[in-house]
C-alpha cells in the first residue's frame, strides 16, 4: 500500500465563522508548485514524494448487482425515496491529466438526467474517520449540483482532501472524482459504448492499469489560501456548509452509533461542533456556536446542540437550527481547542464550553 500523507487543516476555531455565500471568490494558494511526470500534470492538492511514471486512460470491469453496495439512510424517518441495490453495471477506472479534467467531467454530467443525488466525501479533522462521507437522499434538481461545480470548480477539481461526484438510479449512473483528482464511472449496458466513445474524444485508451499519484507515496494537502489576518480567505468548512445546502447532503454515518474506521465502539467520546441559528425577523444575520462537548453518538451530539440554542433562546427565537459540523476529537486536543485546564471525562454525556459568534461575512 503506497504511502499517504494528509496535511489537514484544524478549522476556524476563533471568531471566524460566517455563512458562505454561493457566488464568493475562491482562491487557492498561489505558493503551491504542480508536480508533472513525463507530460502528465497532477492537480495541485496530490503531489508524488517518490518516482512514478504516470499512465493515463482507462481500465474497464464488469461488477454484478449482487456486489454493489448501495448507500443507506441513516436509521430513522424515511428522508427520500427507499434505495435500490445497484443493477448489473460495467465499472470504469479513468486517469487523466489534470488540465483535461474539467471538461471529461462537464462531458459525463452531461449525460445524466434532470435530477440525481450529489455526493461529497471530505478528508476532514475527525479524529477516529478518515473520509467524512456526505450524499443527498433526495433527488437534487442537476442545476443546482452544477451551479457548485461551476462556482467551486477550481478547489473540487484540485484539491487533494476532497472527492464529489453525482449518482442517478434511473438510468443508473455514477460519476465521482476522487481525492486524486481519478474518475470512477459506473454505468448499465446501455450508456457503456456512449461511455467508451466519450473517454475516446479525449484519447483515453483502455489500459490493464493506470498509474497515477495514489500508485506510489505521495501527499495530500489544501488549494485554498491561507488564512489572512483580515479574514478575507474561505475556509473549507465554508464551503462544505454551503455546498452541504446547495446539493442537500446529509452525513452518510449512522447517527445512533459511535464507532471508528474500523467498526470498534468507541462509547463516549468529545466532540467539536458548529450549529447555526437563524433569528425570527427579516435581513437578520445566522448566529453561530462553536460547542465542544461529550457525547456517545451523533444523535446524542445533535440533541446537546438542540438543547444549547434553546438556552439562548431567551434572548432570540430561531426560525431554524442547523448542525453545521460535528468531529470527534481525543480528550488532549479538546484541552488545546477548547482551552481546558484537564481533559473531559468520558463518563457522561455532556456540554464542555460554547462560544456564540455573530455571522460576519458582511465584514
Amino acid at each position: 500500500m503506497p504511502g499517504l500523507v494528509v496535511c489537514r487543516n484544524a478549522g476556524p476555531t476563533g471568531p471566524r465563522l460566517r455563512r458562505l455565500s454561493v457566488m464568493a471568490e475562491i482562491e487557492l494558494d498561489s505558493s503551491l508548485t504542480r508536480e508533472e511526470r513525463e507530460g502528465f500534470r497532477f492537480p495541485l492538492g496530490v503531489s508524488p514524494v517518490e518516482p512514478v511514471t504516470p499512465k493515463a486512460g482507462y481500465v474497464l470491469e464488469f461488477e454484478p448487482a449482487d456486489g454493489g453496495e448501495p448507500f443507506e439512510a441513516p436509521p430513522g424517518p424515511a428522508t427520500g425515496e427507499a434505495w435500490e441495490e445497484w443493477p448489473d453495471r460495467f465499472m470504469f477506472d479513468v486517469l487523466i491529466s489534470v488540465e483535461h479534467l474539467p471538461a471529461l467531467v462537464r462531458a459525463l454530467f452531461s449525460l445524466m438526467p434532470g435530477r440525481a443525488y450529489p455526493i461529497l466525501d471530505v478528508l476532514g479533522n475527525d479524529a477516529f474517520r478518515e473520509v467524512d462521507p456526505y450524499i443527498a437522499y433526495d433527488l437534487v434538481g442537476f442545476e443546482r449540483f452544477m451551479d457548485g461545480l461551476i462556482t467551486l470548480g477550481p478547489w473540487l477539481l484540485e484539491d487533494g482532501m476532497v472527492g464529489f461526484g453525482v449518482m442517478s438510479m434511473e438510468p443508473f449512473f455514477y460519476v465521482f472524482i476522487d481525492e486524486h483528482k481519478s474518475v470512477t464511472i459506473r454505468t448499465e449496458m446501455e450508456l457503456k459504448e456512449r461511455v467508451q466513445k466519450l473517454l475516446a474524444g479525449f484519447d483515453l485508451k483502455e489500459v490493464q492499469d493506470i498509474v497515477g499519484a495514489d500508485s506510489v507515496a505521495h501527499e495530500h494537502r489544501t488549494v485554498l489560501r491561507p488564512p489572512a489576518e483580515d479574514g478575507s480567505a474561505v475556509h473549507a468548512e465554508e464551503i462544505i456548509e454551503r455546498l452541504r445546502e446547495l446539493w442537500a447532503l446529509q452525513l452518510n454515518v449512522d447517527t445512533r452509533t459511535n464507532v471508528d474506521d474500523e467498526g470498534r465502539d468507541l462509547g463516549i467520546t468529545a466532540w467539536r461542533c458548529i450549529m447555526r441559528c437563524t433569528p425570527e425577523g427579516e435581513d437578520t444575520a445566522p448566529v453561530y456556536a462553536e460547542v465542544f462537548m461529550t457525547a456517545d453518538c451523533l444523535e446524542t451530539a445533535e440533541g446537546l446542540l438542540i438543547e444549547v440554542a434553546a438556552e439562548r433562546a431567551d434572548e432570540q427565537a430561531w426560525i431554524d437550527i442547523t448542525p453545521v459540523l460535528a468531529d470527534r476529537c481525543t480528550p488532549e486536543q479538546v484541552v488545546v481547542m477548547a482551552d481546558l485546564k484537564a481533559p473531559p471525562d468520558l463518563d457522561s454525556c455532556q456540554v464542555l464550553t460554547v462560544r456564540w459568534f455573530e455571522d460576519d461575512s458582511s465584514a
